[in-house]
């Protein structure tokens, strides 16, 4: 997952907000599907492998182990503070900064592209699909993982809806962004808008793994703008709401592993 960014909302990602993210967000939730992305792409030694949209680089990290010290892995994200946690993180792999809509790579160049949880962000997905397509080997595989749908999510369905009535419409736009490319239809319609031939389809049950209800409230809200236009006594009632709303998958303990449910796809390239 990346900075996020849409037709409406363009998230300017901090610094620090970036070390939240790798410190939050990647062992809490996308840390699970970097290894089931690489699993739907058929990684393997040898192989030249882009991370498009790579924020603080785990699924590169992830594919760099399976490649053991062959071939080649890039990451590649618009937000410069992704990357400088990217680079501290692993100095020794390739990081770019570049759009997805102008990927800075000439055609043919990688053997896989790799997308995890940022899909939903890109104003035109199906333009981004053919870009990725473009960088593509004759053959090579576009793999992607994206959020399910909010209706679909039975943990983050019910918090959102708490934090709009705390927050107001805005908290849905920006809590909501992460689900947008839930339907697996329409997935599939982009994929084969772009040229690809849909090779593999999967739903995933994974989980968001918080040490209490409160932290996931905490990591969500302040892992987007809604923590700088939201006053502290409205932040404070949506950290009380989700101890609410979540208490059904907490365990005896406060720990919150919450169900997190997102799609798989991989698609090739002509000439395969």
């Amino acid at each position: 997952m990346t900075t996020p960014r849409s037709a409406t909302e363009t998230f300017q990602i901090s610094a620090e907000a970036a070390e939240l993210y790798e410190a939050r967000f990647v062992p809490a939730i996308f840390a699970e599907w970097a290894p089931l992305l690489a699993d739907a792409a058929g990684v393997r030694p040898g192989q030249a492998v882009l991370d498009v949209a790579c924020g603080t680089g785990i699924v590169a990290r992830t594919v760099a182990d399976r490649l053991g010290g062959t071939g080649r892995v890039v990451g590649v994200d618009l937000n410069e503070a992704m990357l400088g946690v990217a680079r501290r993180v692993r100095p020794d792999l390739e990081w770019r900064q570049g759009d997805v809509a102008a990927l800075p790579f000439p055609e043919r160049t990688f053997d896989a592209v790799l997308c995890s949880m940022a899909l939903m962000f890109f104003p035109d997905r199906t333009a981004a699909l053919r870009e990725m397509a473009r960088v593509i080997r004759p053959g090579g595989v576009v793999a992607l993982c994206v959020p399910a749908a909010l209706d679909d999510q039975p943990a983050y369905g019910p918090f959102v809806e708490m934090a709009v009535q705390h927050a107001g419409p805005e908290a849905r736009s920006l809590l909501g962004a992460y689900w947008a490319c839930g339907d697996v239809d329409e997935l599939r319609a982009a994929v084969t808008a772009a040229g690809l031939t849909r090779v593999g389809t999967r739903t995933h049950l994974g989980t968001a793994a918080f040490d209490s209800a409160e932290a996931l409230a905490v990591t969500e809200v302040e892992g987007s703008p809604l923590a700088q236009r939201i006053t502290p006594e409205v932040y404070e009632r949506i950290r009380a709401g989700a101890r609410d709303v979540l208490a059904p998958f907490a365990t005896p303990d406060g720990t919150l592993p919450a169900p997190f449910r997102g799609h798989l796809v991989a698609a090739r390239t002509p000439g395969s």
